[in-house]
């Protein structure tokens, strides 16, 4: 089978699981089909680019399993025009396909090696809309003015308020919260005014968010 039979027949299988769980969004679904999953993903696990298995990175992050991340861009609910804050960039799949949904994205990591690597594919796919950068993210983008969505992929024991913020009203952010020592599930804050309406969506299998930028990786 070639690589590209195999993307189609990976996405394809996708689609169906997705829409047995209600996700049938068009725009969504051709941003996530013109990403090319295994662009993002290392050679050795090529044959699980489209599973819900979730796949071991560089500098011990890991990619979520494609389904767990069309949900969660799903639930984001992106339109065009919107400015995107994402925190965990990772092997950048997620900010690739908000970059084809979005007018601009900021995706932030601390880890260089990782930010390097995403910087590289936004290129190979001509992805100017997303800026990627090596930053701190665990106490807030200063600087950067405000959002239309946040998407946070690093859990916090409590929902961070620097990041909403940064939020505009009208705006909503997605984070992983730990509800307990072993549970994590995604929270999300919608933004009136002043006032924030708070829905939890599902587990979650993020890992704590790390302060400080990683000097060695």
């Amino acid at each position: 089978m070639t690589a590209r039979l195999a993307e189609k027949e990976g996405f394809a299988a996708l689609v169906l699981r997705l829409r047995a769980e209600g996700i049938s969004d068009l725009d969504l679904l051709t941003a996530v089909e013109q990403t090319q999953r295994s662009l993002f993903v290392p050679p050795q696990f090529a044959d699980d680019a489209y599973s819900s298995r979730t796949i071991p990175i560089e500098c011990g992050s890991f990619l979520e399993g494609i389904d767990f991340a069309v949900r969660i861009l799903h639930h984001l609910k992106l339109k065009p025009g919107q400015r995107v804050l994402e925190i965990g960039t990772g092997s950048g799949f997620t900010a690739a396909v908000m970059g084809r949904l979005a007018e601009r994205v900021l995706s932030i990591d601390r880890y260089k090696t990782l930010t390097s690597a995403a910087q590289r594919r936004m290129e190979s796919l001509g992805l100017r809309s997303v800026v990627i950068r090596q930053a701190d993210g665990s106490a807030g983008m200063q600087g950067e003015g405000t959002f239309d969505r946040i998407l946070v992929t690093a859990a916090f024991n409590a929902m961070p308020r620097f990041y909403t913020d940064q939020l505009v009203s009208g705006g909503s952010m997605i984070a992983p919260l730990m509800i307990s020592e072993n549970e994590c599930r995604m929270v999300r804050l919608t933004k009136t005014g002043s006032r924030f309406e708070r829905e939890e969506l599902f587990e979650a299998p993020y890992l704590p968010i790390v302060p400080r930028l990683a000097s060695l990786l």
